[in-house]
């Protein structure tokens, strides 16, 4: 086993929890940040997060704290799992405790609204002497709190921050893998949440396997298109971080931005299936900051303006796949037959 490290999480939600909880498992002495003082004395009195992770023991490793100076100064390594609304304001609080060899690390899957910054740019912004990465992939938190198999991906370019990472959260269920390229990999895991909720719903309107594959590809597509865009690798879209995220995103129930599609589908307003969730589902989001950065860079994104009309305009979900069915057929993969080629 690697050397004993102390790790803090920012964030008492879902993902936060399961990798906690691995770092705790792996021998790690674990501080688990959390604004709620009832819930973190319920996790460190039951040994469970029951809001966000019911059934999950936490090891005892894991302590749950409200205070952010105590968790934060005594560790290594410290990852940010919180929504990206509150993403800066967390890290600006937490800035006069943090050091600048302790490495940062972001989980969240969003982009900030007005600035369009990645919260790896939101750290590199306020943390500037510290070493930052970026942990994202196919990670439905409940699964890995089963144990199922999982891999994920560290993206930093430092060196130190992908092996610490590897080093720490590997285990017998869960396989953390390596990239260079922060922007594709924190792209990817951001964009994808818009594509899950058009997934879902897809399949409350009961559209066909072809239907839902076309989908899922186009997206894949559309999503990689406008990375490139931004600085990304197109072939990180190939790998766990886009590929992988976006299938297990797009396909499954767990998946708290398929099932805001999916009640959207079936009928219910989208600020009550929001409200239903009781989770964050950043795609809304995403698909705001999204479709307004795609009109400034001229980027064609289909799917993002169908969806956009569908839930922000209310327009009828028939009329806008007709409306992209009809519209000017074009090249499957643009990194082998460009657009303009056609």
């Amino acid at each position: 086993m690697s050397e004993s490290r102390t790790v803090t999480v920012l964030g008492g939600g879902s993902f936060g929890t399961a990798i906690a909880n691995i770092a705790a498992t792996n021998g790690h002495r674990v501080f688990q940040w959390m604004r709620d003082s009832n819930r973190a004395a319920e996790i460190q009195s039951n040994r469970e997060n029951k809001r966000y992770m019911p059934g999950m023991a936490l090891h005892e490793n894991l302590t749950a704290t409200t205070d952010l100076e105590g968790a934060i100064s005594q560790s290594d390594i410290i990852f940010v799992s919180i929504p990206s609304k509150s993403f800066r304001s967390v890290v600006e609080t937490a800035k006069p405790f943090i050091k600048d060899n302790q490495l940062v690390v972001s989980t969240t899957k969003g982009i900030e609204g007005g600035s369009f910054l990645l919260m790896s740019q939101i750290l590199k912004e306020l943390l500037p002497q510290n070493p930052v990465g970026v942990l994202s992939g196919p990670n439905l938190a409940k699964e890995i709190a089963q144990k199922t198999l999982t891999a994920t991906v560290i993206a930093s370019e430092s060196p130190q921050v992908r092996t610490a990472i590897q080093e720490l959260l590997s285990c017998s269920y869960f396989r953390v893998y390596a990239n260079l390229d922060t922007f594709g990999v924190e792209l990817g895991g951001a964009l994808k949440n818009i594509y899950a909720i058009m997934s879902g719903l897809a399949d409350a309107y009961g559209m066909g396997e072809n239907t839902k594959s076309m989908l899922v590809t186009r997206s894949l597509a559309e999503m990689s298109r406008f990375a490139v865009c931004l600085g990304a690798n197109p072939m990180t879209f190939l790998g766990l971080a886009g590929v992988g995220d976006l299938m297990v995103t797009c396909n499954s129930s767990l998946s708290r931005n398929f099932r805001v599609g999916y009640a959207v589908g079936k009928g219910t307003k989208l600020e009550d299936a929001i409200e239903e969730l009781g989770e964050v589902a950043e795609g809304i989001n995403t698909l705001r900051s999204v479709k307004e950065k795609a009109a400034e860079l001229d980027v064609y994104m289909p799917l993002v303006q169908g969806l956009y009309a569908i839930l922000i305009d209310k327009k009828e979900i028939k009329d806008i796949i007709s409306g992209m069915m009809l519209a000017q057929q074009s090249t499957d993969v643009e990194f082998i037959l460009p657009r303009h080629e056609i």
